[in-house]
């Protein structure tokens, strides 16, 4: 029998009805139901993962480690890859065109040259020089002075990256001439040479002496002729996780980072 008009528009309603039952399952934020009814939480947006790749100067090598795991542990999608070296280095990487995310060096000099790489960098911490001696100081190192002295073996970092070019403007400054009996790629390179015993004393950041303090003794050196390193990060311009990697630049600066670089021995941006 043919619907009539009315009973055409209750059946459309009823299938209307219908249709929308297996609707009401599920949440309004989209996620479905499941036994006991609870509701699943929704999948994780893939703005929320992200494998980060983070270059960083070969200082923060062992307090970043301590970063890294803290940060993925707030963040469970995202997982970040550090590769350590100079800031030089790191710097020729960028310019290099090296995939990359993130980017911390130990000086603003060597950022300052990549602003067209890079956004606005910001300081997370900063460290200053020490005097680092082999385990006993059996050279009997006391000052700044004494590393003028010819039969003293120092070895400093290479004036190409940051620790060597602040280890030669302090002793520039104070007048004392220096003959090195190597150059180092880095700040822990310099600490291999006094932990081997091929080295006196040298020259080498505080958080650096501080995580070797089994190997190596550190003398403190005055502020009035210290030189004082600052720390900046920044996301790399068009990286594949910019947000992410802009994420992370920030969170370096939240209290929870602050206090693990400060524990590891480095100072208050």
């Amino acid at each position: 029998m043919p619907l009539t008009p009315t009973r055409h528009r209750t059946a459309v309603t009823v299938l209307a009805t219908a249709l929308l039952v297996p609707l009401s399952a599920c949440g309004s934020n989209g996620a479905k139901s499941v036994a006991g009814g609870a509701k699943a939480a929704p999948p994780v947006s893939a703005a929320s993962k992200a494998n980060l790749t983070v270059l960083a100067d070969a200082s923060l090598a062992d307090v970043f480690k301590t970063v890294g795991a803290a940060y993925e542990k707030d963040n469970p999608g995202i997982k970040i890859i550090f590769s350590f070296a100079g800031s030089q280095e790191l710097a020729a990487q960028v310019n290099q065109g090296a995939s990359m995310d993130a980017l911390v060096t130990a000086d603003t000099q060597t950022m300052g040259g990549l602003k067209g790489d890079t956004d606005t960098p910001t300081i997370i911490a900063t460290d200053r020089l020490v005097i680092a001696t082999a385990e006993g100081n059996p050279a009997e190192v006391e000052n700044l002075d004494d590393l003028a002295d010819p039969a003293l073996k120092v070895v400093l970092a290479s004036p190409d990256v940051p620790a060597g070019r602040y280890s030669l403007q302090l002793l520039d400054a104070q007048n004392i001439d220096v003959t090195p009996v190597s150059l180092e790629p880095d700040v822990r390179a310099v600490l291999n040479k006094l932990e081997l015993g091929e080295a006196d004393a040298g020259l080498v950041y505080k958080s650096d002496a501080e995580t070797a303090t089994a190997a190596v003794d550190a003398i403190e050196i005055a502020d009035v002729q210290n030189a004082i390193t600052k720390y900046p990060a920044a996301a790399i311009k068009d990286a594949e996780n910019a947000s992410a990697a802009a994420a992370f630049v920030k969170w370096l600066r939240s209290p929870a980072a602050l206090k693990i670089l400060q524990d590891a021995g480095f100072q208050k941006p």
